[in-house]
């Protein structure tokens, strides 16, 4: 696999975090490409198979090796050069963790390890969108709420005040009928004993009363 291209290596080494027994590489990774020569194939399945193994030296030679190629890989998915050094260093802590799982017949060490560093970029890519995602619908929903809170209430308000407007346009009679009626709950016949009114009068005037209201409301049947 190729080199990263010099602008995608890291400006300044990455190190490996102290994670759950993983080891941490005291010296820092030369990422110029100067650093030793990269072990053959075969060697590289032996520091892999050490790995495996618990070597935390053949780790660490691994990690000479693979974490410029990797970090290159992260990069190019991820974009953001402190997010990209985060999962590098996860990418870093799989191989330690998952050394056992290493087949030599499915492919090169070099091959599994830029399949793991690929997924993990894409993985944090998909998690990062999830987020902004589910940031801008919770934001969505707080705005749909505000505007309906605001909007239910300038609707009662300005229906209050219209029935206001369309009560004053009853007669004396009509207006107490029908405010004793439907504001304090009160039947035919207790208004018309509340207004010393006969109760056909009464009946009479609450039905002329809801239709004049009715019509001012605009309300159709």
């Amino acid at each position: 696999m190729d080199a990263p291209p010099p602008d995608s290596r890291p400006r300044r080494p990455f190190r490996l975090l102290t994670t759950a027994g993983a080891p941490q590489v005291k010296q820092p990774i030369p990422f110029h490409g100067s650093g030793s020569a990269e072990p053959a194939h075969g060697d590289l399945n032996d520091v892999m198979r050490r790995v495996a193994h618990g070597d935390k030296e053949a780790f660490s030679v691994l990690y000479d090796v693979l974490a410029p190629m990797i970090f290159g890989i992260v990069l190019r998915v991820v974009r953001d050069r402190a997010q990209s050094e985060e999962v590098a260093q996860e990418v870093m802590i799989d191989l330690w963790r998952q050394g056992a799982r290493y087949r030599p017949e499915a492919g090169s060490v070099t091959t599994w390890a830029a399949t793991i560093a690929h997924r993990r970029a894409v993985d944090r890519v998909r998690s990062a969108q999830a987020a902004a995602d589910r940031e801008q619908a919770q934001a969505a929903r707080e705005h749909t709420t505000a505007f309906d809170e605001v909007a239910e209430q300038v609707e009662t308000r300005l229906e209050a005040e219209q029935v206001r407007r369309c009560l004053r346009g009853l007669t004396e009679l009509q207006r107490q009928a029908v405010t004793l009626a439907y504001y304090r709950g009160l039947t035919y016949r207790e208004v018309a004993e509340a207004l010393r009114t006969p109760l056909p009068t009464i009946k009479t005037r609450m039905r002329d009363g809801l239709i004049r209201l009715r019509d001012c409301m605009g309300v159709t049947t």
